[in-house]
């Protein structure tokens, strides 16, 4: 029983995502269905990111998006100049944590993450927590702001 939990917990460790591991919801209430898809949507987001899928993210994206990163605020036609560009390229996006708020028809997710991306052709390496803003539009939920914030710990 011992060896099957020791291979289970290795086998366990070992499986990734394409861009991230699996999210752990920070908050002790199981999830809602709701909040598993905000979530899917948010892995989604950062595969279509790294792959540099402007089609894509614009469909996600609302119009009237903002993105704040550590050194600059930008718009959706920014945001997506930036991806399809390479201006910054994610490379991988390792998912810590995770958890939503939903308030009516908002949806407040944070993602704890360890971010791999090429900025003007030099590697960083930086430990963030983002806040992505959910709107439901249309029966359709939008991303309304993407914020960055960078954690003090090393990465």
């Amino acid at each position: 029983m011992k060896a099957l939990s020791l291979v289970l917990c290795c086998a366990l460790v070992g499986i990734q995502f394409s861009c991230a591991t699996q999210p752990r919801l920070s908050s002790s209430a199981p999830s809602t269905n709701e909040e598993q898809e905000i979530i899917r949507l948010s892995r989604e987001k950062w595969r279509w990111m790294s792959e540099r899928k402007a089609d894509s993210l614009a469909a996600l994206f609302h119009n009237d998006a903002v993105f704040v990163h550590m050194g600059a605020t930008m718009s959706k036609s920014q945001e997506l100049d930036v991806i399809r560009s390479g201006a910054i390229q994610y490379k991988t996006v390792e998912i810590q944590e995770a958890s939503v708020r939903l308030i009516g028809t908002t949806a407040i997710l944070l993602n704890r993450i360890r971010l791999v991306a090429v900025v003007g052709g030099a590697e960083v390496i930086n430990p963030f927590v983002v806040t992505e803003v959910y709107v439901q539009q249309g029966g359709t939920r939008q991303l309304a702001s993407l914020s960055f914030t960078r954690l003090l710990t090393p990465p």
